[in-house]
């Protein structure tokens, strides 16, 4: 084969090479800058989410309060304190479920422990005291405030992102929903009672029908972490399952599904 012949064979083969590295860029630079702006969105999710906006996404995340509380009377809480006397080890040795209360109310700071110890903010990319699968957080807290200084007879539900609660119904709210929980009177008794409340729909969304058992999984959680910090307080709860979900959904207005009541009051 002539020299020349070799030359323009090699100098074709270059331009098919080249034709071939144009083509492959071409179709993969769009997937480059998908990718990176799907990055860029789950990271300005994340910041959004924890300020209270949404912007859509599926990735791992803090959700924000199902309810909406625009235009409602809303409550700042006293800032949750991060250390106390008692140990972990020593809160867990006296946890104990209590039915028994004195005759005292409780004071808006202990309402306000109580509520961080459940749901409570702790990183600035919106993680809780309490683990959640995908981080999607399905649970709300709702207090049904009977003896609260500095808080009337009502219903509040609790916004973790801004350590608020909202008011959500007026009146004292402890015989409906004693007679909606199978008439167990720890509740009429309790200045203060915690409902945990869940959307499946956020976890569902991510983890289907499996969602369901990690929904469950997390109000155990929630509720564990509600005894230990009762107990640093020197207060007293109980674990509640037994009761109407329809009733309590009524007495509360509310749409999401209750799934724990925990009553509250010093031991």
């Amino acid at each position: 084969m002539e020299k020349s012949t070799k030359l323009a064979i090699f100098s074709l083969a270059i331009l098919f090479a080249g034709w071939v590295i144009l083509l492959f860029l071409k179709n993969t630079t769009p997937i480059l800058a998908e990718e990176k702006n799907l990055t860029n969105g789950s990271t300005s999710f994340i910041l959004n989410e924890v300020e209270g906006l949404t912007t859509g996404g599926e990735e791992m995340k803090a959700s924000k309060s199902f309810k909406d509380s625009s235009g409602e009377e809303s409550f700042k809480l006293p800032e949750p304190k991060l250390s106390s006397k008692t140990s972990v080890e020593e809160a867990l040795s006296k946890r104990r479920s209590v039915r028994d209360y004195e005759e005292d109310s409780l004071s808006i700071e202990e309402i306000s422990q109580l509520l961080w110890s459940a749901q409570g903010i702790t990183v600035k990319w919106g993680g809780r005291t309490a683990p959640s699968a995908g981080a999607l957080y399905p649970l709300e807290i709702y207090v049904v405030a009977g003896e609260v200084k500095g808080l009337k007879p009502g219903l509040y539900h609790y916004d973790p992102v801004k350590h608020i609660i909202t008011k959500k119904a007026d009146g004292d709210l402890r015989q409906k929903l004693t007679e909606a929980s199978l008439y167990q009177d720890e509740i009429t008794k309790a200045p203060a009672t915690f409902v945990i409340t869940a959307v499946y729909e956020r976890t569902m969304k991510k983890y289907k029908e499996r969602g369901i058992q990690y929904v469950h999984m997390e109000v155990g959680a929630v509720a564990e972490n509600i005894y230990l910090q009762a107990e640093t307080l020197n207060l007293g709860t109980v674990f509640m399952g037994a009761f109407e979900d329809e009733k309590v959904k009524k007495v509360l207005g509310i749409k999401e599904e209750p799934l724990a009541i925990m009553p509250v009051g010093k031991k």
